[in-house]
């Protein structure tokens, strides 16, 4: 919708209100709570000799229209701000239809044109009125909020909805709601000496406050009295029953609290395929026993059906079998059973797409994720019992003997984590020139001049490969080769240089040797 002086340029920028497509004058319906009515004869021209109606249709806040006429034959069009009579003073309004179709609303309204409603246009708007008007707009809010508290200082049961500054800011219109009738005789004097101005109550409805107010409605969309509907038609159960509803108030009422509009929209069309279905109160006869109506689907033309006697099965009939039944039964004649009758009945099935990849599922972001860390967990034990199968296994107590039958394998490598043989004593070396392994102790510092001593426990050494034992009688040293055993417990692994293993396959005859002496 568009009102007169909108138009298209080539860049596609409306002429007239130039606010890139929606309505800076408000009659398009974007910018006014309520949809205007869409000037459709503008472009046409009237007739030779007939003159323009002369009455205009003039919006103020929260959609209220009124009728005004022009005794000074003023060039006013549609969106033009007007100043009109107030009572008293003046009001400042926004012309939202003129024309032809400005009689049409008025007999839709039962408002002749001498009607006492109809008042005068003064003038076009001038800047100074405009201020004054957004001034007046703008004390509103604080005004609603000083009036509620007013109100509770008073204890007056009523709800303040809204607050309407007349034009000129010389008049103020509370429209509140009540259940009761309520005296505000003290309220109107407080209201008047709080804000210095004239002051009128006005009492409305649970609808014309909520269509004031506005909001959204459990459809999503805006409410429909607070954007196109005018009228507001009486809403009863009875809609609901027609339409197959259950009678739940929490989703048949509206923001309003009462039942909503909505109800009444589809009405018509119910009550129209309903002419063609039996009575639900009539019973069925057949061979079985007695049928008793249970529920329908309308547009489906399904009815379900229950024996009297078993009520725990419901049976599928269609409109066609039902009427069929009804008819045998005027000639005083049962019919089959309703089991027969439900298997003659041909279910459609439902065409739905095939969900390949999951995505219509509103559940598939519920479960939790695994992370990678916890999988590389489970995953390191085996990899580590692998990796030590081919290691040669040591021996579980430390005061076992090797089997002096088990012949070496040559061709594993040494393992340095290996626990090695407890060895005697060996003879101190009397070579000056040779130096002590740094193998026996690495944390501590080698001193080639001292000399080993037989009553300290060896320190823990990292496991090697067993060695065989040498043929022939080894002698042992006397009272030493008993004291000399590992703790158990405190084996520490340690990281040597491969140069050590070096050094120690050098040293093999020497060791071999002195282990002989």
């Amino acid at each position: 919708m568009a009102c007169g002086s909108c138009g298209t340029t080539e860049n596609g920028v409306p002429k007239g209100c130039k606010s890139n497509g929606n309505c800076g004058s408000g009659t398009c319906g974007s910018g006014s709570n309520k949809l205007a009515v869409f000037d459709w004869l503008s472009n046409m021209t009237l007739p030779s000799g007939q003159e323009r109606f002369n009455i205009f249709e003039v919006r103020f806040k929260n959609g209220r229209k009124h009728f005004y006429t022009n005794p000074d034959n003023l060039p006013i069009t549609m969106g033009d701000i007007v100043a009109v009579e107030g009572s008293p003073g003046h009001d400042i309004g926004t012309v939202s239809l003129a024309g032809e179709l400005v009689k049409v609303q008025m007999k839709k309204r039962k408002i002749t044109a001498d009607h006492e409603d109809v008042k005068k246009i003064y003038r076009k708007a001038s800047q100074r009125d405009i201020d004054i008007w957004q001034e007046a707009r703008g004390k509103e809010e604080e005004t609603q909020r000083k009036g509620r508290e007013i109100l509770g200082r008073l204890g007056l049961q009523m709800k303040l909805s809204d607050v309407e500054y007349q034009g000129d800011g010389n008049k103020a219109t509370f429209y509140y709601t009540a259940d009761t009738r309520v005296d505000f005789r003290q309220l109107i004097r407080d209201l008047a000496s709080a804000f210095s101005i004239r002051v009128e109550m006005k009492q409305v409805g649970a609808r014309q406050e909520a269509a004031r107010l506005g909001g959204v409605g459990s459809c999503g969309r805006e409410l429909c009295c607070s954007t196109w509907l005018t009228d507001f038609r009486k809403v009863t159960t009875s809609a609901a029953r027609y339409q197959q509803l259950s009678l739940n108030p929490l989703k048949l009422a509206g923001q309003c609290g009462k039942l909503k509009c909505c109800l009444n929209f589809e009405l018509d069309t119910y009550l129209d395929a309903l002419k063609s279905f039996p009575k639900q109160d009539l019973v069925l006869k057949t061979e079985k026993g007695d049928a008793v109506f249970v529920k329908m689907d309308i547009f489906k033309n399904h009815l379900w059906y229950t024996y009297k006697e078993e009520r725990f099965k419901w049976f599928r009939l269609t409109l066609e079998q039902v009427l069929e039944i009804i008819a045998l039964n005027k000639n005083n004649e049962k019919s089959i059973s309703l089991e027969e009758y439900e298997a003659d009945v041909e279910i459609p099935v439902k065409v739905d797409f095939e969900d390949a990849v999951g995505q219509d599922s509103l559940t598939r972001f519920d479960a939790p994720k695994t992370s990678n860390r916890k999988r590389r967990n489970k995953k390191k034990p085996a990899a580590v019992a692998n990796n030590n199968s081919n290691k040669p296994r040591t021996r579980s107590n430390p005061n076992q003997k090797p089997n002096p039958n088990e012949k070496p394998n040559n061709n594993q490598k040494p393992n340095p984590n290996q626990k090695r043989k407890p060895q005697a004593k060996k003879q101190p070396n009397t070579n000056p020139n040779q130096k002590p392994k740094a193998k026996l102790n690495p944390n501590a510092n080698a001193n080639p001049n001292q000399k080993a001593n037989a009553n300290t426990q060896p320190k823990p050494r990292p496991q090697r490969k067993p060695r065989p034992k040498p043929q022939g009688d080894v002698k042992k040293p006397e009272g030493e080769s008993k004291d000399i055993k590992k703790p158990e417990g405190e084996v520490k692994k340690v990281n040597k240089p491969r140069r050590n293993n070096r050094n120690r396959k050098n040293n093999n005859p020497k060791n071999d040797n002195n282990s002989e002496k």
